[in-house]
């Protein structure tokens, strides 16, 4: 490890259609850097380094702007939007080739990039990996703060390590990513994945602030995409459930059929139409959502085995 004054510092920003809010990032950005620097906490060759995800919009133009404008800001242009996992995967791979250490951050500064001085100072304490971890919940409505809460739990019961109130804001040596990079799965869920790393980890707290400016790139539709391939990445649990619940009902359709053959010979007919088409689409739903379970974990399969690139660089803007 570097002298304190010389540990290189990159802050990888994902960016998908963030014209909005670039220029007021990079100028937050730019300033936290140059009080770290001023600090003694990082190397003058530390910068900052926006993935463009295959923006829609004038994003890439922005970064192409300000870095030269401003050889502190890098850039990484994707040939075609892959996603943020693959974006953040994407620059923590360029990173990992210049820094000492990186920071992942979303590029609407709702996370707070104050936080960044305390996990530099657990970095030089010795830790690998430092999670930002928000310390409540109180500007999510009520309906994100329960289902978040949901997911998390769920989560857990699944097997998977993931720390609680985590997303991506986090801190990596060199050494983390290099072995973050080992991992080779098209599906990525870099929350699960990153803790499976070990080494030795710490956590940041801090408070979670509200879009300035722009539209979030994670309405309820792409959260809970999220959260199912989060589940179906890192637990086979959901098809020992689906195991459990087929034999459950098995056992709750022989004693019906216990039950009518009873009914039957003490003379009581029952028409049995009700109870008929009510056993015919509670099966059905099942048998539907256990075929979905399963063809899920086929198609992840099928994506693995295929061995396509996680994503293609059409650029780099280099200092």
């Amino acid at each position: 490890m570097n002298e304190t004054n010389g540990t290189i510092l990159y802050m990888v920003v994902p960016c998908y259609n963030e014209e909005e809010m670039l220029h007021i990032t990079s100028e937050k950005l730019e300033e936290k850097l140059r009080t770290l620097k001023n600090a003694g906490k990082i190397s003058d060759d530390s910068r900052v380094v926006y993935v463009d995800d295959g923006s829609r919009d004038n994003t890439w133009n922005i970064i192409e702007e300000m870095h030269h404008n401003n050889k502190v800001f890098n850039g990484v242009k994707l040939s075609r939007n892959e996603g943020h996992q693959n974006a953040l995967l994407a620059g923590l791979d360029y990173a990992r080739n210049h820094a000492d250490m990186i920071v992942s951050m979303d590029a609407d500064l709702q996370d707070d990039i104050d936080a960044v001085d305390a996990m530099i100072d657990k970095y030089h304490a010795g830790a690998e990996i430092v999670y930002g971890v928000r310390n409540d919940r109180s500007t999510d409505s009520a309906f994100k703060r329960g289902t978040a809460q949901l997911f998390y739990k769920m989560m857990k019961i699944m097997g998977a390590e993931i720390v609680y109130n985590h997303a991506d804001f986090r801190l990596m040596s060199k050494r983390a990513v290099d072995e973050l990079m080992n991992f080779k799965e098209v599906n990525l869920f870099l929350r699960g994945i990153v803790p499976l790393i070990g080494f030795k980890t710490d956590i940041v707290e801090y408070e979670r602030h509200e879009r300035i400016a722009g539209e979030s790139k994670y309405p309820l539709k792409k959260m809970l995409s999220f959260a199912i391939d989060g589940v179906t990445s890192f637990s086979i649990k959901p098809i020992n459930m689906i195991i459990t619940a087929g034999f459950v009902c098995f056992l709750i359709s022989v004693g019906m059929l216990i039950y009518s053959c009873i009914r039957y010979f003490t003379g009581d007919t029952v028409s049995g139409w009700t109870s008929l088409m009510t056993s015919i689409w509670a099966l059905g739903g099942l048998q539907v959502v256990s075929i979905g379970v399963v063809g899920k974990y086929i198609g992840k399969v099928y994506l693995e085995v295929k061995e396509r690139p996680r994503y293609i660089v059409d650029k780099y803007l280099d200092s």
